[in-house]
């Protein structure tokens, strides 16, 4: 069976940068690929960032593969996680030998409720001076994303840390805790709590205490951020959103528009993101064959410049496919 993927490369770097897992892809298995535009530059001659058609596409395909949105990805990236079912969003960290890594030994997967908290979109003007952000936090949500956090662990050997801020957001936390409370309970599983800032520091201080971190929205978004500090950067950091048939994969990093159209943008990221696209299509050797390509390259060099190195975009891809 020959998967059907919609790439989508956006804006910025996203258009350096797909194209690289898309060789990648078509290196180590059989897909067929159809782009579709989204982003600044769409907006700016149609009136609107995200096409029809291309939210369709992502809502059909087996697969999506999202680059970067520039001033409209929040008018791009959250239709586009609607439009798969998104409710989980995995965004991997882990430090990789041959990167100049804070902690070495860091290896931590951020597990984020990808539906709601302050990202459900419930803004509105008071008055004048006044505006406000209603943030909600839902039982089958909650239990949702606490589900698959558990299963997500148990699959990959990982602990897992419940990351919250139930001492000050009593009602909506404490939701969010208490029913992943009730779902490690019912499967038997042993976890740990921890405020999210208290949860910062520690991260940045000892991040291999830590494996799985089950997390509301926000939380998860500005936790895989800071780890990404700790390992060398965003542009090693690729994310999974899970819908019940179909996903997204994308990289962490934006259009990053201060190096776009150089040709030195890091396509590791979202050559990560590609293999996390095997794991979802069940096909795990590609998969793996994907990451060990890229510790060797990582391992070995070259490097672009956000890693200390010299090496354009198209180096990094011919490494990459020489090691495939």
């Amino acid at each position: 069976m020959t998967e059907e993927i919609a790439v989508i490369p956006g804006d910025g770097i996203g258009m350096e940068v797909v194209p690289v897992a898309v060789s990648v892809l078509d290196a180590v298995g059989e897909f067929e690929f159809t782009e579709y535009d989204a982003g600044d530059s769409v907006e700016a001659e149609t009136g609107e960032p995200l096409p029809a058609e291309t939210k369709q596409a992502a809502a059909t395909s087996d697969a999506t593969l999202f680059g970067a949105a520039g001033e409209s990805a929040a008018d791009v990236i959250l239709p586009l996680r609607s439009a798969v079912g998104s409710f989980a969003n995995i965004r991997p960290a882990r430090a990789y030998p041959g990167v100049d890594a804070l902690h070495p030994d860091a290896d931590l997967v951020f597990v984020r409720e990808n539906t709601e908290g302050v990202y459900a979109g419930i803004e509105s003007d008071l008055t004048e001076e006044v505006r406000t952000l209603t943030r909600v936090i839902t039982e089958p949500a909650s239990r949702a994303i606490a589900e698959f956090g558990f299963e997500y662990a148990a699959e990959h050997d990982y602990d897992v840390t419940v990351a919250h801020k139930a001492n000050v957001m009593a009602r909506t936390d404490g939701l969010f805790v208490d029913t992943a409370a009730r779902v490690a309970d019912e499967r038997g599983t042993d976890y740990e709590t921890h405020l999210m800032d208290a949860l910062a520091t520690e991260l940045v201080m000892n991040p291999a205490d830590y494996g799985v971190v089950v997390c509301p929205n926000l939380a998860g978004d500005v936790l895989s951020d800071l780890a990404a500090g700790l390992v060398g950067g965003l542009g090693l950091l690729p994310s999974a959103n899970i819908g019940p048939e179909r996903a997204l994969f994308e990289p962490v990093h934006g259009s990053a528009p201060d190096i776009a159209g150089e040709g030195v943008a890091n396509p590791v990221a979202t050559v990560l993101s590609a293999a996390m696209c095997c794991e979802f299509l069940d096909k795990s050797e590609s998969a793996e064959r994907i990451r060990t390509a890229v510790m060797e390259v990582l391992a070995d060099g070259p490097h672009t410049p956000d890693l200390g190195g010299t090496a354009t975009t198209e180096e990094m891809e011919r490494a990459l496919l020489d090691r495939l």
